[in-house]
């Protein structure tokens, strides 16, 4: 391998991108980031990271896929690591096979695999998960109460636009057909399952899964659903260590992947997703010595890489600063959790406590981020307010 070799990222806004790129950086590459135009992501603050404009693919998807493979081109990527659904798509849509930039994420079929919930679900019930009951039609029977109404793709191209559609919980059987309206995909019906979120994480070998870790949700950003403000490493159970295997396996899966599990209130752990990409809870990966984005990028260049196995993960809490400020908000003004261990909780700061997105020396990192994540969440709020109240 030459000496830095350049590694380009995206999109710049993922929330693995910092602690990505910090990664990478440390391990010797120079990293080069792809950003929406006119967005101002805290990934530009980094001051290893060059960050690049490209249009968005929300409003021109062959336009960004274009304008991402020129970028590769010109700056000799060695390799493009997508860190996010959209940039699987584009990763997949605009860099060659043959060409001089490798994808160190899935492409063809398994790129198929990572945005299709539908045919994940189908590989992980055959590798021996527990998958929800699930109707790929806009009816439920009324028995089965409040479900889950989501997209059955991760992405989608709709006129030339790369589409994220947005799943939410219907009460009964009768709102089930206005939540599917509203998404305009394929999408999947299943019933809610209330429970503990874990993760398996690992680095996949042609189908040899490796370098495995365990993440446990600690609280969520709304206590009611979403990805987590605080999480903790935990130990992979027997029962989940042997499925999710030779769901690698049958897939022949190459590269990061992540698989989101609910452990129900009896233990039962159900299969949720894979994620054929970096994911949200990086910075806890990073701090117990899990250096996946390097391992990627050099498992895709380098024939024979086999990731060095890290020592016992350390007991600590990885906190991200701007969605526990969210967690916090949410609950005093909606409830979901008890109050007042909530308030507790989110103002203790402990010795085994870490923070996203945090490096000494560069502190502006730290307070970009945490400022986009509350105003990424304050303010479709505010916009909402102010249309229901026009319309009254």
């Amino acid at each position: 391998m030459a000496l830095r070799p350049s590694v380009l990222i995206g999109f710049a806004d993922a929330l693995a991108g910092i602690e990505s790129a910090w990664c990478l950086a440390e391990d010797g590459f120079e990293v080069h980031a792809f950003a929406r135009r006119g967005s101002r992501p805290a990934l530009a603050r980094v001051r290893c990271v060059r960050a690049v404009e490209v249009t968005r693919p929300e409003e021109d998807a062959p336009a960004c896929a274009a304008e991402l493979g020129a970028i590769a081109r010109d700056i000799g990527a060695a390799a493009v690591l997508p860190l996010d659904d959209h940039a699987v798509w584009l990763c997949d849509h605009a860099l060659q096979p043959d060409g001089p930039a490798v994808v160190a994420g899935p492409t063809g079929r398994l790129a198929t695999l990572a945005l299709d919930k539908r045919e994940q679900l189908l590989l992980a019930e055959s590798s021996g998960l527990a998958v929800p009951p699930t109707a790929e039609t806009g009816t439920v029977r009324s028995e089965r109460g409040p479900c889950m109404v989501k997209p059955a793709l991760a992405v989608e191209l709709r006129g030339g636009r790369l589409q994220r559609a947005v799943g939410r919980i219907a009460a009964g059987p009768e709102q089930v057909a206005d939540i599917a309206a509203a998404i305009g995909g394929p999408v999947l019906v299943q019933p809610l399952i209330s429970g503990r979120g874990e993760g398996v994480f690992g680095l996949a070998l042609g189908g040899e899964a490796t370098a495995l870790s365990g993440h446990q949700r600690v609280r969520m950003m709304n206590p009611r659903g979403s990805g987590s403000s605080a999480c903790r490493p935990v130990p992979i159970s027997a029962d989940v260590t042997g499925p999710v295997r030779n769901m690698i396996a049958r897939s022949g899966w190459h590269g990061l992947f992540m698989v989101e599990l609910l452990r129900d209130t009896t233990r039962k752990p159900w299969f949720m997703e894979l994620n054929g990409r970096a994911w949200g809870s990086m910075a806890l990966a990073r701090y117990c010595g899990y250096r996946y984005p390097t391992w990627a990028v050099r498992a895709a260049l380098e024939e024979q890489f086999t990731p060095p196995e890290p020592s016992l993960p350390p007991d600590i809490t990885a906190r991200h600063l701007g969605r526990e400020i969210v967690h916090l908000g949410t609950v005093l003004a909606h409830g979901g959790a008890p109050r007042l261990a909530t308030v507790r909780d989110i103002l203790t700061v402990r010795r085994s406590d870490r923070w996203y997105n945090y490096r000494p020396g560069e502190p502006g990192v730290l307070i970009a981020d945490t400022w986009a994540t509350v105003r990424g969440q304050v303010s479709p709020r505010i916009s909402r307010s102010r249309v229901a109240a026009r319309d009254r």
